[in-house]
């Protein structure tokens, strides 16, 4: 794999910054060029949109898990630091949040999900969470919500290079590179990154510690943009990823595990400006390749891959300035294969229309439908509506309610001898009531949500084998809230953010809660600036979870508190050196039974601005 991503390269600050779709603040998206992925700030005006700064990036690399676990209101399970992590949105599973990557839904077309954990934040200039149903817009699996991944183009000349290191507990070396040119009508950049760590840490509590978790990855970012004149703009963004993990032991006496995996995504999009007309033509090739080692000490391997073509077609017109119109176009093949899969095709067309219109200072609306077609199960109809009322200068309300799926994954339907053709898509009803306040230093929301899946695909016994099928009806409802305080005095500046979620996630045969569903999530982070020196303390909660499905409470882990420290100095604007202290209480937890986390570690970094 090494070889394959050395060809593949040959070849071609402090604190979140909260933007709340529904107030004011969402119009600052608009001054951020999102290049790909249009639709996430012009169809998102009644849902709540967190959009994570450059500077927050940063104190959370490398993983994706990290970024989130601290700065949203998603709860993130991990079967030890750096192996898999899988979210849980407002209640739902891991295959049902959608990870887009400039506007492209990049789940596994194997599993149905993402692994946090081998999503490099570095490549990446801004990162977005969009709240609740998303399937109009982004097909499967956006039923809790989103996770956006964009690139962004910068066409004032020069050129900028950005080193970023660091050093920490467990022998864990990061390092990455970005440089960004821009001549003219050309702008570019480029990410390298190498993150690797012997992960061996010591339980708390305990005298056994982490065996067989040590992990690399290597991951390559490149995008282009060119203007060819003044109403035309091609683009191309391509992304690589190579990693092997060895899988963390629960007993010390079990055979150790690895796993490879090899991703590759390019993108190659032709943006046209034509008066009130724009269109967008794009063109993706993803590929994703893994091997699992069930010895690590033997070459034998099972595995499984697939490739897929997505063409889309995206025109948007605007016949006044206060409404859009979007229809999109798109076709995608997905060809996969593996040790357990014979070669499969699936081939699937879908057609969207979206409109949205301001009608008055206090009163806009946002609908969307959307169908798919394939030969390999039968698609719902989907649709979306949202309002917005502007009540008052500094409040305002919003009521969304959508229609939103996940289709069955190449595992589901093709496993041998236990895939089942005859499966449905998951199908999702939910309504959601935001409420929404802008003061000059506050900003506040609190969402009420309501969501019913039903035809939940679940893995059961049947007979002498397991088999999917459509079984689950889950209800999920509860409340969202995200609080955003700023306040600049003299040269002082002090920010303050907190995020809480309480979720209700339960399966109505049963009426028990789903499994590794907290109640209660919260998150905050302090932050002080003062001229050269920046300070931060982060803070999360999460409430018990129950791990067996009867909800017996003496298999359910306890909640847990986590805090984090750093501190980083600047020196004249090019050296910025820092170091940061995780889990300062040296707190015992795990998120995934018997799978322990770390106690207190630290880190160092140097960053240099060129």
């Amino acid at each position: 794999m090494k070889k394959k991503l050395t060809v593949y390269i040959l070849f071609v600050s402090c604190f979140p910054g909260f933007l709340i779709g529904q107030n004011d603040t969402i119009q600052k998206l608009d001054e951020i060029f999102i290049s790909a992925d249009t639709q996430l700030h012009k169809f998102s005006n009644t849902q709540t949109v967190l959009v994570l700064t450059d500077s927050v990036i940063t104190i959370n690399q490398p993983s994706l898990t990290a970024l989130l676990n601290y700065n949203t209101p998603i709860y993130f399970k991990e079967n030890g630091l750096g192996m898999v992590s899988s979210p849980s949105f407002r209640g739902t599973t891991a295959q049902q949040t959608a990870v887009v990557w400039n506007g492209i839904n990049i789940n596994s077309q194997l599993n149905g999900q993402t692994d946090f954990n081998t999503i490099n934040t570095s490549n990446f200039n801004d990162v977005s969470v969009r709240s609740g149903g998303g399937s109009v817009i982004y097909g499967s699996g956006a039923i809790g919500g989103s996770i956006h991944l964009n690139n962004t183009f910068n066409y004032t000349e020069g050129f900028k290079n950005t080193i970023k290191s660091s050093y920490g507990s467990f022998n864990t070396f990061q390092l990455n590179y970005n440089g960004n040119i821009a001549v003219k009508n050309l702008s570019a950049n480029i990410g390298i990154s190498r993150n690797s760590s012997d992960n061996d840490y010591d339980y708390v509590d305990s005298d056994n510690y982490n065996q067989n978790g040590a992990f690399y990855n290597t991951s390559l970012n490149a995008n282009l943009s060119y203007r060819l004149n003044t109403n035309n703009v091609l683009k191309l963004y391509s992304y690589a990823f190579d990693a092997e993990r060895h899988l963390s032991l629960i007993l010390p006496n079990e055979t150790p595990t690895k796993y490879q995996d090899f991703n590759t995504r390019n993108l190659l999009e032709w943006d046209g400006f034509y008066n009130k007309i724009t269109s967008k033509l794009k063109v993706a090739y993803l590929t994703e390749k893994y091997k699992y080692f069930s010895n690590i000490n033997s070459d034998t391997y099972s595995n499984g891959s697939v490739k897929s073509i997505i063409a889309k077609y995206d025109f948007s017109y605007t016949p006044t300035e206060n409404s859009t119109i979007n229809a999109i176009v798109d076709a995608t093949q997905n060809k996969g294969k593996g040790s357990s899969i014979d070669e499969e095709k699936r081939k699937i067309a879908s057609f969207n229309l979206l409109y949205k219109q301001q009608l008055n200072p206090w009163f806009l609306y946002e609908l969307g439908i959307r169908q798919e077609i394939t030969t390999n199960y039968n698609s719902p109809f989907l649709y979306n509506l949202g309002l917005q009322f502007q009540v008052a200068n500094p409040y305002s309300i919003t009521i969304n309610g959508s229609k939103n799926f996940r289709i069955p994954t190449f595992n589901d339907l093709y496993w041998e001898n236990s895939g089942n053709p005859d499966l449905k898509p998951e199908s999702s009803y939910q309504a959601e009531l935001g409420n929404h306040l802008t003061l000059k230093h506050t900003t506040l929301s609190v969402t009420a949500y309501y969501n019913s899946i039903t035809d939940m695909i679940r893995w059961l016994p049947n007979g002498t084998y397991w088999q999917p099928v459509n079984t689950d009806h889950v209800v999920t409802y509860g409340l969202e809230g995200v609080l955003q305080y700023s306040r600049t005095i003299n040269l002082h500046t002090f920010s303050f953010n907190s995020t809480y979620a309480y979720t209700i996630s339960e399966n109505q045969d049963t009426k028990k809660q789903l499994t590794y569903v907290p109640y209660h999530k919260a998150t905050a982070s302090l932050g002080y600036h003062f001229k050269n020196i920046s300070a931060f303390y982060q803070w999360l909660f999460v409430g018990n979870v129950f791990t067996t499905t009867d909800n017996v409470s003496q298999y359910e882990l306890d909640h847990y508190n986590l805090s984090n420290i750093g501190l980083d100095y600047t020196l004249n604007d090019t050296f910025t050196l820092g170091g940061k202290l995780n889990n300062i209480w040296n707190v015992n937890y795990q998120n995934v039974s018997s799978r322990y986390m770390p106690g207190r570690n630290y880190s160092f970094f140097l960053n240099i601005n060129i």
